[in-house]
């Protein structure tokens, strides 16, 4: 039985600061952003939008052309929870009307998250096959104004539909694995932004990516060029590009140009909306189906990779007419409505966005008609309300 990506969901707020005006405001060379970086734009999430209504919001974008009652699993990967104890996914399966009996939880591993929630969806539709699991990865990148890590925030959902005889990604079976207890990237509890040691974070990724690709491919008796495209968890696009050079590195030059080619489909939208921690690798994966052709049954490997750290290589196939799935003019319409902030707003939405708003304070949010947002607490219960 195949099981894989049947439906993907993205959702990023509308607002957003360009890299070359906040090099400028550093004093930076644009360059260092734009090529060192390799980010052109950042998302920006204001108080009104959080991990849950983006999540709601990515869902929606398939949710109606789904068989609903079908759904027996909803997991909700996160590192930006609104709780510490009541899952995000709750307020999910609320917002989307879903039937009581949907089993539903939140998960953690950093950026792994939503691989992990990825996989174990994949092992619930095995037992279930005629249930499908929604996935979501909903992340807020923050590292604070005017630090080394700055550049390399963002903001947005992945949501995806896992079931039997998938039209997107069929996931093939077995996978390469790698964790140890590291402390390259970790936000202690009452942070609200990310401590991170960002050179020793980078050695280890590509540490992790050389030791599960080769144990990936040698476990398959696979070689590289086997792959039609290789993906990768993105912080910033410099990074899998990185990851890519080492994967290519002893390769032919026809092989080297089509993997080169593929990543370079696969970072177009990373580079518009920035990190967004568990769905990162997700959104390389859109950003491949929307910015490349490819054939179907091409063989897509994925590295996942989240810090403390956990990483996971495997792979995929594509499944014939899979372009069809893809929501590519309602995206269209969500980056044109995106605006450009100054710096001086970002910084003061940034700021505000630090500090949980005052209880039975009504919130507002300027999105278009429909879209769901953080509306306040009462009596510190969230609220979450469609934009009239």
């Amino acid at each position: 039985m195949k099981i894989g990506i049947d439906k993907i969901g993205f959702y990023t707020p509308n607002k957003y600061i360009d890299m070359v005006e906040l090099a400028h405001a550093r004093n930076v060379d644009p360059n260092k952003f734009l090529i060192g970086i390799g980010q052109k734009k950042m998302a920006v999430a204001d108080v009104s939008q959080d991990a849950v209504s983006m999540g709601i919001n990515a869902t929606l974008e398939y949710f109606n052309e789904i068989e609903q009652k079908k759904v027996g699993l909803l997991i909700f990967a996160t590192e930006s929870s609104v709780d510490q104890s009541k899952s995000a996914s709750l307020f999910v399966k609320k917002a989307l009307n879903l039937h009581p009996a949907v089993r539903t939880f939140e998960i953690k591993e950093a950026c792994f998250g939503l691989t992990a929630a990825l996989m174990t969806a994949r092992d619930y539709v095995r037992s279930h096959p005629h249930h499908s699991a929604i996935v979501i990865g909903s992340d807020i990148a923050r590292y604070g104004l005017n630090t080394p890590g700055e550049v390399t925030q963002g903001a947005g959902s992945i949501s995806m539909l896992i079931k039997a005889d998938p039209r997107i990604l069929t996931i093939n079976e077995g996978h390469s694995a790698y964790s140890d207890d590291i402390n390259d990237f970790w936000r202690p509890n009452g942070f609200k932004t990310a401590l991170v040691e960002g050179k020793y974070s980078t050695q280890v990724y590509l540490d992790f990516f050389k030791h599960t690709f080769e144990s990936y491919k040698k476990e398959k008796n696979w070689s590289t060029q086997d792959f039609s495209a290789l993906i990768y968890h993105l912080p910033f696009t410099k990074q899998g590009l990185k990851a890519n050079r080492l994967a290519i590195q002893d390769e032919d030059k026809s092989v080297q140009d089509e993997l080169s080619a593929s990543f370079e489909a696969s970072k177009q939208l990373s580079m518009e909306v920035g990190n967004i921690y568990t769905a990162s690798l997700y959104l390389s994966l859109l950003s491949l189906l929307e910015h490349a052709e490819l054939a179907p049954n091409s063989l897509i490997g994925l590295f996942s990779y989240g810090s403390g750290a956990m990483a996971e290589f495997f792979s995929g196939n594509l499944v014939d007419g899979y372009r069809k799935q893809l929501a590519l003019e309602h995206e269209e319409e969500m980056f044109k409505r995106r605006q450009a902030l100054s710096i001086d707003e970002y910084e003061k939405i940034f700021t505000q966005a630090l500090n949980e708003p005052e209880d039975g304070v009504e919130i507002t949010s300027d999105e278009v008609p429909g879209t769901w947002y953080f509306a306040g607490t009462q009596n510190y219960v969230r609220q979450y309300r469609q934009v009239k």
